[in-house]
């Protein structure tokens, strides 16, 4: 019986691509949206993000992170984020949403997958995928084309981040 649910649940899983590009090379955008995140995030939102804790593995897939956001700035005060893609070829990393965040505003499945192509040396393509579900009507404010701007921000944040030297 579960092995149904969970292949039902999984079908109704809806997708939300899109595509941008940054003026970073490859491996330095690679480096910051993997094994550099945890120190990162903070730095290119510190309005936002107070701190990302490893709650456990290695940074691997299977990875739990913990974002913890400032009072004041959400009505939430964490997300915890699970590593379930990472690979490092195809320079293609996915973080889903386990606990917190979005699941505790009427979504009940929240991943978000960038995928990185370099187009010149100092030039790199990011497709992002946000697959997502609900069981419920959902926010304005958490429609994957909102979280999506979300995420593209963060994307120009990051890129002014890296580009001043960091």
């Amino acid at each position: 019986m579960p092995l149904c649910e969970s292949t039902s649940k999984r079908a109704m899983i809806k997708e939300f691509n899109t595509q941008t590009e940054v003026s970073v090379r490859l491996e330095a955008l690679w480096a910051a949206l993997s094994k550099d995140i945890m120190t990162i995030v903070p730095k290119v939102l510190p309005n936002i993000v107070k701190d990302v804790q490893l709650i456990e593995g290695d940074g691997g897939v299977g990875t739990i992170l913990i974002f913890n956001f400032l009072s004041g700035v959400s009505l939430l005060s964490y997300q915890k984020e699970k590593i379930t893609e990472l690979d490092e070829i195809s320079h293609e990393i996915g973080l889903q949403v386990i606990e917190g965040g979005y699941l505790n505003q009427g979504l009940s499945y929240y991943k978000t997958s960038f995928q990185l192509s370099a187009i010149a040396e100092h030039k790199t393509s990011v497709n992002v995928k946000i697959s997502y579900d609900h069981e419920s009507d959902i926010e304005e404010r958490v429609k994957p084309t909102k979280t999506t701007e979300s995420t593209l921000f963060y994307l120009r944040r990051l890129e002014k981040y890296l580009l001043n030297g960091a």
